[in-house]
């Protein structure tokens, strides 16, 4: 058996970044940028108000209070998205909203909730101000030339509003990478349609689809292969010029034999690994045409967690992230995870909590490779070392997954 480290190593050292394309910020979300964003215009445009209320000389207002108001004359309403047309004066104000520009001559506003309207065409103020209160020069949140964001960074909603805040229609980023799923297995089904003896539902192509797209991928159903050579060799070579990589599950054991694995044989070559792990011991990967091929268990429980130790940090790479893999950290084992020593590093599926400044992980129900509802209530995977397991209280290392 291989160690589960090198295996690793060995799929991360395979694969490089997919090729950068111009892409609209509005579908940006996730990706990876290439080039830094240098602002070309100050954000804000112009000096505006942060606030409701009313622009004034701050020296016209000393004094103020709610039991001696200072009276001022309105010369004029500003409404943001307008220009103003008129300055202020001395003991003039002007009734401005959120996000308008300052009107020449103010240097400060008091918000509306500490004036009170006389009408027809005054304001009491029942507040000092100071002079800058309430304003927002031009450039407070990005000034012209200033390098906004570096390659590498993954853009999220704030990045996007910033991005379209400078007026920059596309980004050069890594694209999402285009992912075909193709299922193994004559045994497989799908629906509900009633099963004959020895038939079972497909649930890996459906769990790694949706894997997929949680993990920001482009995910393409590539159906179920059942012992057809040709559809097999058809689908896989569609998938080869159509995908920036290919999952399948099932049919990668020792001495197993599918139409499948006959044809990958045919169309490159492949790694046939034993991995020292549990679950998920058998994986296969290779580079097809140039396309990397993710072979994995057909196990529900063992194609899950070979996607996470395998497959997503490998797409996460071509994707251009720089920290592929998922976050451990240390965790208090809430009961006893005991097991039997047989070389191998076990992956129990946990439940993890953050308690009382400490992460406290307890095993989320059956350990089973087929025991699917239970992964699917774990946040976490214990990774307990070849041995006896761990004690209640121990310290363990756990892999989060959300």
């Amino acid at each position: 058996m291989i160690p589960l480290g090198d295996v690793q190593a060995e799929v991360l050292r395979s694969v490089a970044p997919l090729a950068p394309v111009w892409t609209p910020v509005t579908d940006a979300l996730g990706l990876v940028l290439v080039e830094p964003v240098i602002a070309t215009e100050p954000v804000p445009p112009f000096a505006n108000t942060a606030m409701d209320g009313y622009a004034l000389r701050a020296v016209d207002t000393a004094g103020a209070t709610e039991g001696a108001p200072v009276q001022l004359r309105v010369v004029a309403d500003l409404a943001a998205g307008h220009a103003p047309t008129v300055p202020v004066g001395p003991g003039e104000a002007i009734r401005i909203m959120t996000g308008a520009p300052i009107p020449d001559g103010a240097d400060a506003i008091v918000m509306v909730e500490r004036t009170e309207r006389e009408e027809p065409d005054g304001v009491l103020v029942l507040h000092a101000a100071t002079a800058g209160d309430h304003l927002r020069p031009a450039g407070t949140d990005v000034e012209p030339g200033q390098r906004v964001f570096e390659p590498g960074t993954v853009l999220g909603p704030a990045h996007l509003g910033v991005i379209a805040s400078l007026g920059l229609p596309e980004v050069l980023v890594v694209p999402r990478a285009r992912v075909g799923v193709l299922s193994t297995g004559d045994e497989l089904r799908e629906g509900p349609v009633e099963l004959a003896p020895g038939q079972i539902r497909d649930s890996n192509r459906p769990m790694l689809l949706a894997m997929l797209r949680d993990a920001g991928f482009d995910a393409v159903n590539l159906g179920i292969a059942h012992d057809d050579e040709a559809f097999v060799e058809r689908v896989l070579g569609d998938a080869l010029t159509t995908c920036d990589a290919v999952i399948t599950s099932g049919g990668v054991s020792v001495g197993d034999y599918d139409v499948v694995k006959a044809v990958l044989d045919r169309l490159g070559v492949l790694q046939w690994w034993q991995v020292a792990i549990k679950p998920a011991k058998p994986f296969a990967f290779g580079l097809l045409r140039g396309v990397p091929l993710f072979g994995l268990p057909g196990n529900p429980v063992s194609s899950h967690v070979s996607f996470e130790l395998f497959a997503r940090p490998a797409l996460r790479r071509m994707s251009g992230h720089t920290e592929p893999s998922r976050r451990e950290v240390d965790a208090v084992a809430a009961n006893a995870m005991p097991r039997r020593p047989d070389g191998k590093l076990h992956l129990d599926r946990v439940v993890v909590a953050y308690e009382d400044g400490r992460y406290v992980a307890e095993r989320s129900g059956a350990q089973a490779s087929n025991a699917l509802a239970a992964l699917a209530m774990a946040n976490g995977l214990a990774l307990l070392p070849d041995g006896d397991g761990a004690a209640a209280g121990d310290i363990i290392r756990v892999m989060l997954l959300d």
